[in-house]
């Protein structure tokens, strides 16, 4: 008996989770569309390609809809339940409500898998669509007297770096502290370029390299390589992509390098985080909204929407707030993208105990 009630229970919820899954992201694509179709279509952009950019984007708006069509989807499976009181016959068959949700739970537990492989596809398709539509700056296809901090603690320092052909003139690489054997290096060159599997070739150049007993060697090249830089030209930049373009790992790499020059690093933290808060929001939603939904008013669909709409709002709301705050610093990034969870996490717990078994 308990194996029919899970196939039903599961079929149901699949079914409706799949509609709203699917239909969800046009309302998205439909709000976008409605605000800067007229943009797009003014800076010259095809409307097919504006179409097709939708298409790459249509991962990103499925893994925000994973929490809230898991939301809408256990709802509507729990309430029908309740008010033809079916849930009141299968406790008197001896299935306990914990049992009976149990189901959905494990389902949680595949969507928020789903939800993280979605989050890691999404950002490379997010890229496609950017450029697609033109929006990549192209003023930041240079950098002018800048400073950078590279991955193994080096100072990087050029007069100008030109993405396009992959150089830097009049350049500077320095170690900020000695390494394993007390050795401080320092290089001057003309310029560096880069190549592709080669890394950063140092042309017509000196290094000046001091050993900890104070014993200074200088020599002179025509062509070095050093290997205190492994960094990409368009790395180098000011202004990287947009968070929404990067994978997690690329989000830890960038933030580690804003991190040790000095940046702000609060936005980019707080947006990794919620990499791994969003796609886990579906299983806690469910286990919010599955004993919520056996409240024994009459009302069928409405009291479902109207339900689902406030933790909806709710959940949002507590996510932007919670967001901005770790944007700003106030809190820690870690906090801010797991806040709203622990909070609808704690109160499905309450929701789960004070339920009729």
């Amino acid at each position: 008996m308990p194996r029919i009630l899970d196939r039903l229970i599961l079929g149901t919820f699949i079914r409706l989770f799949l509609g709203f899954a699917v239909g969800a992201p046009v309302l998205f694509i439909l709000g976008d569309a409605t605000e800067n179709l007229d943009g797009y279509l003014d800076r010259g952009i095809p409307l097919g390609d504006v179409a097709l950019s939708y298409v790459y984007l249509y991962p990103q708006f499925l893994s925000w809809t994973f929490p809230i069509a898991a939301l809408l989807a256990t709802v509507f499976t729990i309430h029908p339940l309740t008010t033809h009181r079916e849930i009141m016959a299968m406790k008197s068959g001896g299935i306990s409500f914990h049992r009976l949700v149990f189901p959905l739970l494990a389902m949680g537990v595949v969507l928020t898998g789903v939800g993280l492989a979605l989050a890691e596809a999404a950002p490379r398709a997010n890229q496609v669509a950017v450029e697609i539509r033109g929006e990549r700056a192209r003023a930041t296809a240079f950098r002018s007297n800048f400073v950078y901090v590279t991955d193994t603690g080096e100072s990087l320092t050029g007069r100008r770096l030109n993405v396009g052909d992959g150089r830097i003139l009049g350049v500077t690489l320095q170690e900020l502290s000695g390494g394993p054997a007390g050795l401080v290096r320092h290089v001057d060159a003309e310029d560096a370029v880069w190549e592709e599997g080669r890394g950063w070739t140092f042309r017509n150049g000196f290094t000046r390299e001091i050993y900890p007993d104070r014993t200074e060697v200088t020599f002179q090249f025509s062509s070095a390589r050093f290997p205190g830089i492994g960094e990409r030209p368009e790395e180098l930049l000011e202004s990287y992509r947009d968070e929404d373009e990067m994978t997690y790992a690329e989000l830890t790499q960038f933030g580690n390098r804003l991190l040790r020059s000095g940046g702000d690093v609060g936005r980019t933290f707080t947006k990794r985080a919620q990499r791994l808060a969003i796609p886990a929001a579906a299983l806690v939603i469910i286990l919010f909204g599955a004993p919520l939904a056996t409240s024994s008013k009459r009302g069928g669909a409405a009291f479902g929407i109207g339900l689902s709409l406030a933790t909806t709002i709710l959940y949002i709301m507590l996510f932007r707030v919670s967001g901005a705050l770790g944007y700003t610093g106030t809190l820690d990034p870690r906090v801010a993208a797991w806040l709203p969870n622990a909070l609808f996490l704690a109160a499905g717990l309450v929701l789960m105990q004070r339920v009729r078994t």
